[in-house]
């Protein structure tokens, strides 16, 4: 591919990203949305991460089996615990990690 080739494969994925976010917000911009809709927003980060999350802490990554003695659920629950208690990010994660690897250790 050329020079020309590669900026146009670019700038169309650029646009391609930018255009389904920036368009809903210009739109919505100045409106004002029902309170209803405001509340069933915010219930979707926490899907998100939910799924995200629940096949690595509960299922075996190769026969997609129910596990619970998992280093990762073993560790996620007393980090949730910090998380919880501190409401701090970086001590989350710096907690999650060395409690992963010390669990590596004894797993």
């Amino acid at each position: 591919m050329s020079l020309p080739d590669y900026l146009f494969l670019f700038g169309g994925m650029g646009l391609a990203t930018y255009l389904p976010r920036a368009l809903p917000l210009l739109y919505l911009a100045h409106k004002k949305l029902p309170q209803w809709l405001i509340d069933w927003l915010s219930l979707i980060p926490v899907a998100i991460l939910s799924a995200l999350l629940a096949p690595a802490l509960f299922t075996d990554s190769t026969t997609r089996q129910l596990e619970f003695g998992k280093l990762e659920l073993l560790v996620a629950i007393p980090t949730l615990i910090f998380a919880l208690k501190t409401r701090s990010l970086g001590g989350t994660v710096l907690v999650g990690m060395l409690l992963f690897w010390l669990g590596g250790f004894y797993f």
